[in-house]
């Protein structure tokens, strides 16, 4: 999140990719950064996933990037 806001900031279009779980975190720190970054949320969790289910879970967002990263002023 801190990393998304700085780039941000210097006018770098920017999204997070993090997973559901942690939807009202990211909320509650855009909020305390003064923030409104684009943010993608892709399923919980990935810590244990394999490197096939990553890539799957990329796949299935890779769009959704692209079209926050694109409409990000």
């Amino acid at each position: 999140m801190h990393d998304t806001a700085d780039l941000e900031a210097r006018g770098i279009p920017a999204v997070f990719i993090a997973t559901r779980e942690f939807t009202g975190a990211a909320s509650a720190q855009a909020k305390s950064l003064g923030a409104d970054p684009a943010g993608v949320f892709v399923d919980h969790p990935i810590q244990d996933r394999t490197d096939q289910e990553l890539q799957l879970l990329a796949d299935a967002a890779i769009e959704e990037v692209v079209a926050a990263l694109v409409s990000n002023p």
